[in-house]
């Protein structure tokens, strides 16, 4: 872990804020902030996850989410809030969302789903990247050159090792979807 941390935490309830940090550092290098200004100093490249608030003075959670995506930082942003999401969730630029009260499993999970989203994602561009120059080397080459060449090998090994990888990741988010659906309905069914 460098000196930067990987995720922020921003809620104007301090003791609530620093109780998350408190449940992630075993995992993560947290930074916690207490209200929107604050939350836009500690934002950094660095920050990989963002557990946002949406009710605080000054300025809210809505407004720290446009300012991270207006400032073109890539981190993954979770709406935690006592919020209950309703239509003016659907243009808003956040990758997830969780209705307080939150577990300590919970938020634990969550930061690893959408952490693993942001390797699946790197992940996914690069092995589209590499079949693309795959596809062009093999309209441009004849076998026998492409047999031969040690680098077309290299890069027919890591398309391979990156579809493996994309299509566990894939199955993964597929298991946990199911698993959230069933545990949804065991909740409306009590």
């Amino acid at each position: 872990m460098g000196d930067e941390p990987d995720v922020l935490v921003v809620d104007d309830e301090t003791r609530l804020a620093d109780l998350f940090a408190a449940w992630l550092q075993t995992d993560w290098s947290v930074e916690t902030a207490y209200d929107g200004e604050e939350a836009l100093e500690k934002m950094a490249d660095s920050v990989e996850v963002v557990l946002l608030d949406r009710r605080m003075p000054g300025l809210s959670g809505d407004e720290v989410l446009e300012r991270i995506r207006e400032k073109g930082y890539d981190a993954r942003v979770v709406m935690v809030t006592a919020v209950d999401p309703d239509f003016d969730i659907i243009e808003m630029g956040f990758d997830d969302y969780l209705v307080k009260p939150v577990s300590k499993d919970e938020l634990l999970e969550m930061v690893d789903t959408v952490s693993d989203r942001s390797d699946y994602e790197s992940e996914i561009q690069e092995y589209y990247a590499l079949v693309s120059k795959k596809a062009l080397l093999e309209s441009e080459k004849p076998d026998r050159k492409l047999a031969e060449n040690e680098e077309y090998q290299e890069l027919c090994d890591r398309v391979a090792e990156l579809e493996d990888r994309v299509d566990d990741a894939v199955s993964q988010m597929t298991s946990h979807d199911e698993f959230v659906g069933a545990f949804q309905n065991l909740q409306s069914e009590n």
